[in-house]
């Protein structure tokens, strides 16, 4: 044998058999246990293609580079007590997203019932989820600095720890310590954890719940699915006042009668704003031409006409006692003194450079109702001061605007030949909105405090300080805000909504001020909810929508009947002291 392996014939079997072994794939060696040195007896292998060399007894290995197994003699188990757990169970941030409008939904069926209900939900899943602090004693064999030096520190949110790695006391609690206790969970009845029953049972605040349907839905042909107009008013005498194409018809609450006030058709106009005095039953009407109406509609009588009231549509109209503001698609604001018997505005306001088409008087027409917020579709919302106040630059959105702003800087003074002078210069203009502001209202408990809603391509809520011209806070509601209306007996905010990034549309919304927190959301209307208007009472609001409906929502509940002290007549004798 030693002959034939030194011979060239077995120096040639040895060339070719290397030769062979170097071009054989790496993957059809044969893995080798570093510890034993041999090969394993069997091993699977992920070739799928027909294994030719298992029948020769050589067997496979799918594995490239050999792993070599150590054993610790232990493993850790990571243990969640000490890390974060809003990492550790993946949970969301309570805001979210601050700014993009996609992402924000209002849900269709939301009351403040069923928030509450969801936030305790999630109070009992975070208590349940989150692993119960480690409550170890500390053994009398084992020295109490020896415990505390084993004890894990806590960790902090710059490391951002995901595991904490501890090893088990050496001493447990044995059953008859831990059961001593009678608050113990081996003694609960409740398949929830201390923690949660506590919650479960402490006691929570009473909520109103808002009805989700209309207790009165009422047809409305020809009401026009415009943003810019303003067809829908209640009176201080609950009479409900709509403007349907070139009609308008009065709707008396108390007894649901439907009386016809005017009808244009023969001058060829259409109705495109309709306003009551704040006390009193003198309704203004606005049409597209321009042409400006006054009626008492009492007797249903014309008082007066101002034709060429604009050169073009009114759109949005505002009463201050017995001062009718007017704005128009011309950009002006004019203020019309309605005893006067000249048909000239007193002021002309010009403040925008697109259409007016918001304006809301502060106060109810009282000696205090000074300030006049106007909206326009240049995305602009300026605060007047008929007074000719001036106010120092505050810090905030707001600034005050000089000449640049409007046409003149100067003020006017009351009197029926200023219509050619130029117009006051707006107090405040604020310039966050991105839409045109069409939703303005001004908040009847807290002074100078007013609400603006923008457009579909804003879709904000922005509340506004008009003392300092400073911004309060903003509402991101995701949905095209097309009305603000305060609530008299609650301090809460109605808003109705049109076009929408979202499912959830043309929907009218109750917010909570200022925690600004949804109250309800009622649905009904299947095309944008463009009017509002709200019963004297303060507990009925009316929406008008392009569907050409009508709906009456019994949104806030009747206000408390305070029984104040009557006073004491001087002529009451009798109870006077001798």
């Amino acid at each position: 044998m030693s002959g034939l392996k030194n011979s060239p014939f077995g120096k040639r079997l040895r060339a070719a058999q290397q030769d062979h072994d170097d071009e054989a794939p790496r993957r059809n060696r044969p893995r080798v246990n570093p510890i034993f040195g041999v090969a394993p007896t069997s091993t699977p292998s992920l070739d799928s293609r027909p294994n030719t060399s298992s029948s020769s007894g050589g067997p496979e290995s799918p594995v490239d580079i050999p792993r070599v197994t150590r054993d610790y003699g232990d493993r850790f188990v990571p243990s969640r007590d000490a890390g974060d757990m809003r990492t550790s169970y993946h949970l969301m941030d309570e805001g979210g997203p601050s700014t993009p409008s996609k992402n924000r939904m209002i849900p269709s069926e939301s009351d403040a019932l069923k928030e509450q209900a969801n936030a305790l939900f999630s109070t009992i899943l975070h208590s349940e989820v989150t692993p119960p602090s480690p409550r170890r004693p500390i053994s009398p064999a084992r020295p109490a600095a020896v415990a505390s030096t084993s004890a894990v520190p806590p960790s902090t949110p710059t490391r951002r720890r995901l595991f904490a790695f501890n090893s088990p006391a050496s001493n447990p609690a044995t059953p008859t310590r831990r059961l001593d206790t009678p608050t113990d969970e081996a003694y609960s009845m409740s398949p929830v954890r201390a923690e949660s029953r506590h919650i479960l049972e402490s006691p929570r605040r009473q909520l109103r719940s808002v009805c989700k349907t209309p207790y009165r839905v009422l047809d409305a042909p020809d009401l026009a699915d415009d943003f810019y107009l303003n067809l829908v008013d209640w009176s201080s005498t609950n009479v409900l006042g709509v403007g349907l194409g070139s009609c308008v018809y009065l709707w008396t609450a108390h007894n649901a009668a439907v009386s016809k006030l005017c009808d244009l058709a023969d001058s060829n106009d259409t109705i495109s704003s309709v306003s009551w005095v704040q006390k009193g039953t003198t309704l203004a009407v606005g049409t597209l031409a321009g042409r400006l109406h006054i009626y008492d509609a009492s007797t249903l009588q014309l008082q007066r006409t101002y034709h060429g009231a604009h050169t073009q549509r009114i759109g949005a109209l505002a009463w201050n006692a017995h001062v009718l503001s007017s704005g128009s698609r011309d950009r002006m604001v004019h203020h019309r003194d309605v005893r006067e018997p000249t048909t000239r505005p007193f002021k002309r306001c010009a403040g925008h450079r697109q259409e007016v088409c918001g304006l809301k008087w502060s106060g109810d027409g009282g000696p205090g109702a000074a300030n006049l917020a106007s909206g326009g579709n240049d995305n602009k919302v300026c605060i007047w001061d008929l007074r000719g106040s001036r106010r120092a630059t505050g810090p905030g959105a707001g600034r005050p605007a000089g000449a640049g702003a409007g046409v003149g800087g100067g003020s006017s003074t009351s009197g029926s030949g200023d219509d050619t002078g130029p117009g006051d210069a707006p107090l405040w203009k604020f310039h966050e909105h991105t839409a045109a502001v069409k939703a303005l209202a001004w908040d009847p408990h807290v002074a100078g405090v007013l609400a603006t809603g923008g457009g579909t391509q804003d879709k904000h809520i922005r509340f506004w300080n008009t003392m300092n011209g400073t911004m309060l806070n903003e509402l991101d509601t995701g949905s095209q805000v097309c009305n603000l209306i305060w609530s008299l007996t609650s301090h809460e905010l109605v808003s109705t909504h049109g076009f929408s990034s979202t499912t959830a549309q043309n929907q009218i919304c109750i917010w909570k001020y200022p925690t600004l927190n949804m109250v309800a959301s009622l649905t009904g209307h299947t095309n944008r909810v463009l009017y509002l208007a709200m019963s004297p009472d303060g507990e009925t609001i009316v929406t008008g929508a392009g569907d050409e409906t009508l709906r009456f929502w019994n949104a806030f509940p009747k206000k408390e009947k305070t029984f104040e002290r009557t006073r004491e007549s001087r002529l009451d004798y009798g109870k006077l002291i001798r």
